[in-house]
């Protein structure tokens, strides 16, 4: 239910480039998510450098919110990028599985399996 990719271009270049990335792709950068540092603020530090993107395609969105209210908690899209066994990693939700576990139309279908190629797209921008 996740789906990840790894590169070799190292992680502060991915956290400076995936702006310029995600809106080649159609998406918009909503907020970053700096774990290391949030959790160290509230007391609970953590080691790993883990960075979290907000991205927002508005059409995708209209369109999902319009068709399942419930698909909110999965909104917006989000990528997670760290560095794990010396590589890059960047991940987020298989929107696959969650279409096919839901009763909608094969046209909404079909779009969410646009969105989530532009959005895989993006992950494997640094390929």
């Amino acid at each position: 239910m996740i789906y990840t990719v790894e590169t070799d271009t190292p992680v502060a270049t991915v956290k400076a480039e995936m702006e310029a990335h995600a809106k080649e792709h159609g998406f918009g950068l909503l907020n970053v998510y700096e774990f290391k540092k949030i959790l160290h603020d509230k007391g609970f530090p953590i080691e790993k450098e883990i960075s979290v993107f907000e991205l927002c395609n508005p059409p995708g969105a209209q369109q999902a919110l319009s068709q399942i209210a419930a698909i909110s908690v999965y909104l917006p899209c989000r990528i997670s990028v760290y560095e794990e066994e010396g590589k890059t990693k960047l991940s987020t939700i298989g929107f696959e599985e969650i279409m096919s576990a839901v009763n909608v139309n094969e046209d909404f279908k079909a779009f969410m399996s646009i969105l989530f190629l532009n959005l895989k797209a993006v992950m494997h921008s640094w390929d």
